[in-house]
């Protein structure tokens, strides 16, 4: 039998981040103009969240690892991932893999979304861009 999902509303998510330990501040600038846009922070990583039209909680922004104050997307070239702004570009490491996984988790867990088996898994990629399909259609 399926188990039965409760929405939480977006102020008790933002409780819940908060007693968790994330940080969670209004959205900055460069943040899509969502009225009372939050952006949540751990380990090094964020997304942005704001309150549904329902009342429960929309994710604006995937969680990615912040670099010089712009959340990242993680671009896999197939030999390599990379995380990468409008400004910068490196490749990810184990370890900023781990903990965008573990804060994506944390997020949706926090949020009460749905854990997709694939993303349980590890870390899923924003971008996909194999460099032996460049120019293919």
């Amino acid at each position: 039998m399926a188990k039965k999902e409760t929405l939480r509303s977006f102020n008790d998510v933002l409780s819940i981040l908060g007693s968790q330990r994330f940080d969670v501040a209004p959205a900055q600038e460069g943040a899509k103009r969502t009225p009372n846009a939050f952006q949540v922070r751990k380990y090094g990583c964020a997304a942005e969240i704001a309150a549904a039209s329902d009342g429960s909680v929309q994710i604006l922004s995937r969680p990615g690892w912040l670099l010089g104050g712009e959340i990242s997307r993680l671009l896999d070239r197939g030999y390599q991932k990379f995380l990468k702004t409008s400004r910068l570009e490196i490749p990810a490491t184990a370890d900023h893999l781990r903990a965008i996984h573990e804060f994506s988790e944390e997020l949706k867990e926090a949020a009460g979304s749905t854990s997709l088996y694939n993303e349980s898994l590890g870390t899923t990629s924003d971008v996909y861009q194999y460099d032996r399909v460049k120019g293919r259609e």
